[in-house]
């Protein structure tokens, strides 16, 4: 294995997105090992990843020989490891709530519309593709009510979800706009969503770490 950072992804993956981002605002150096989730049945279910990842789930970050799995859980160890500039407020209460942002969206939002499960409503009850971009919809603009209330009506909501410089919470909101705006959910509905995510991606860290802008995306 490698020495350095190596992140196991997918572009168009939301979990591997977020890595992307914490990586880019550490300002860290990193390869990027590409794990297709469709081509032949999907790479993530490969001998080779799978004994290095047995979730086959990306992404998956390589740090000299350690090997780490979940994406929220990656990005805590680089805060805790490189610190600076910091993913997560100084504060109890403050890491409390960014957490809880987080998690609203890579716990509650995202893993209903993943890939996977997409893939088995159309297996097991011959969902169709608009029904699935339904399905899509229903979640992603209940989970979208939800946040928009938890941010607007919270003083420590600044630019960023938690205060004036983005983090954690804002590297798992970003992937899932990318999703909201791919399946049709309009962000005018969300106007502090929104206004969060026209300035994270006015960072150069959140569009370098765009799908589009990945080496594996379709050209």
């Amino acid at each position: 294995m490698t020495s350095g950072l190596v992140l196991y992804g997918y572009w168009r993956s939301s979990a591997a997105y977020r890595v992307r981002i914490a990586l880019n605002l550490k300002g860290l150096a990193w390869e990027n090992r590409p794990v297709h989730l469709v081509r032949d049945g999907g790479e993530q279910h490969a001998p080779g990843y799978a004994a290095l990842n047995p979730q086959q789930l990306v992404p998956c970050l390589c740090d000299g020989e350690r090997v780490l799995t979940q994406s929220l859980a990656i990005i805590e160890y680089l805060d805790e490891t490189r610190p600076g500039p910091p993913l997560l407020p100084g504060d109890a209460a403050g890491r409390a709530r960014v957490r809880a942002l987080a998690q609203a969206v890579a716990c509650d939002i995202h893993p209903i519309g993943n890939l996977r499960v997409l893939q088995r409503l159309g297996a097991q009850f011959e969902a169709e593709e608009g029904d699935k971009a339904a399905w899509s919809r229903h979640w992603i603009a209940t989970g979208f009510a939800a946040l928009e209330t938890l941010l607007s009506r919270d003083p420590a909501t600044g630019r960023h979800c938690h205060g004036d410089a983005p983090g954690l919470a804002d590297a798992c909101l970003v992937p899932q706009c990318y999703n909201a705006l791919r399946w049709g959910v309009p962000l005018e509905d969300y106007p502090t969503i929104r206004r969060i995510h026209e300035a994270c991606n006015a960072l150069e860290a959140f569009r370098a770490a765009a799908p589009e802008a990945q080496p594996d995306a379709p050209r």
